[in-house]
């Protein structure tokens, strides 16, 4: 796609005030390069700051696998029509171990039944969060008996995190090159 985004990117740490470049040499640390939605987080230096450590804690820190960590950023950025979340980390979901059939049931939107039991939760979570804004107690007690109470907060967390991310790249127009998913 070609539209550009809606603010201009951010790419350099010196178009930042001096007191605010701290901002994106953390983030261009814990990532290796400034990228995506912090480069129109920026015009919001602390803002992205803060979203740049949070993000840190989630992708890096948390205690959900990362497989199943890589599909629920898959998940969400489906149900938040989300090109750019959507290219950026599907070959990290497979390279993570992410099964094909996941991947394939999120992208076609088809029922979760052919799915590992894990996989199958972790779809469930996330399109009943952000369809019907709950879980259902079935999905919710899958989560907590295998990620325990911190694991099942930690996976709400990264739906919330991914959503914030999308309303970001989605409203600010940040998309990725070629090619863009079929969503």
């Amino acid at each position: 796609m070609s539209e550009d985004p809606r603010v201009p990117p951010v790419t350099a740490r010196e178009q930042l005030p001096g007191d605010q470049r701290h901002h994106f040499d953390a983030i261009e640390a814990s990532r290796g390069g400034v990228r995506g939605p912090f480069t129109v987080l920026l015009h919001s230096p602390e803002l992205a700051g803060r979203v740049g450590h949070l993000g840190a804690f989630v992708r890096y820190e948390s205690d959900v696998p990362d497989a199943l960590r890589e599909l629920t950023i898959l998940a969400t950025a489906y149900e938040w029509a989300c090109a750019y979340e959507w290219t950026a980390h599907e070959p990290i979901a497979r390279e993570a171990g992410v099964s094909e059939a996941a991947i394939d049931a999120v992208l076609d939107d088809s029922p979760t039944d052919g799915l590992s039991e894990l996989e199958a939760t972790v779809v469930r979570y996330v399109r009943e969060l952000l369809r019907t804004h709950d879980v259902m107690e079935a999905t919710y007690r899958a989560a907590e008996d295998r990620f325990g109470p911190r694991g099942a907060v930690e996976l709400t967390a990264t739906v919330g995190y991914y959503s914030m991310l999308a309303c970001v790249l989605n409203a600010l127009r940040v998309l990725p090159d070629e090619p863009v998913p079929p969503f």
